[in-house]
């Protein structure tokens, strides 16, 4: 039997390079050609729409999905779908979002992957396809300037982030589920392991993310670009 699959080794390390080389492999290959940008874009989402769906039919017919705790309401499963929507049809409100939520809380998860099967089972790869991809399709929209963050989206995005965990946070008390792991930590390692026991790690999470939404506005806060409606459709 293959060994579970392990953090911060060789394999992984592999993965987490050829995230940000797909990415610019993809905007260097799209310069100056919008038929390229649309295909590419129209590719990521289609990959990711149906890497979603073949899980949905694989994770039933395991007999896995117990109602409600299978429910996919976990940030990186409301992603997948944001993710669909900006590549398939680019739109700047959607865009922030899946560039704030994307490049900090996916990239997280790569980073501690949150598996218990070996690196070649299909869980595994598809955990990894599908936040590679979100996290690609991040990249590519925003090197490719097919988008861009506009002023005041760190703060809308961190907002809208407060606005759903309070939503799946009622959920959880309702429900006794566990979603976006506001009632404990997850069972694999994960850098919530650092920030203290619950629920002092929902508070210290919460400041690195306002933290790092502003990291990740600073490269855009002189520009102040907005996106309009004709440049949102750059590429369509």
């Amino acid at each position: 039997m293959e060994d579970q699959f392990k953090i911060f080794t060789l394999p992984h390390f592999v993965l987490l390079g050829l995230i940000p080389l797909v990415a610019a492999g993809l905007t260097w290959w799209t310069q100056r050609s919008h038929s390229r940008v649309r295909i590419v874009r129209m590719s990521l989402g289609i990959a990711l729409m149906v890497n979603e769906l073949v899980w949905y039919w694989y994770y039933v017919r395991q007999d896995w999905f117990v109602f409600p705790h299978s429910l996919p309401l976990q940030l990186c499963d409301i992603l997948v779908w944001i993710a669909v929507a900006v590549t398939l049809f680019p739109r700047q409100q959607s865009y922030e979002l899946l560039y704030y939520w994307g490049l900090t809380g996916t990239l997280m998860a790569i980073l501690t992957p949150d598996v218990s099967t070996s690196l070649f089972s299909y869980p595994t790869i598809r955990f990894f396809a599908a936040h590679g991809v979100i996290v690609i399709s991040v990249l590519f929209l925003t090197w490719g300037k097919v988008l861009r963050p506009s002023t005041g989206s760190h703060w809308r995005a961190l907002l809208y982030l407060h606005l759903y965990a309070l939503v799946i946070g009622v959920s959880n008390l309702l429900c006794d589920t566990n979603f976006f792991y506001l009632r404990g930590k997850p069972s694999e390692p994960s850098l919530l392991d650092y920030m203290g026991p619950w629920p002092v790690y929902i508070l210290v999470g919460d400041l690195l993310a306002g933290f790092l939404f502003w990291l990740l506005w600073l490269p855009f806060r002189k520009k102040h670009s907005t996106i309009t409606p004709s440049g949102a459709k750059v590429g369509i």
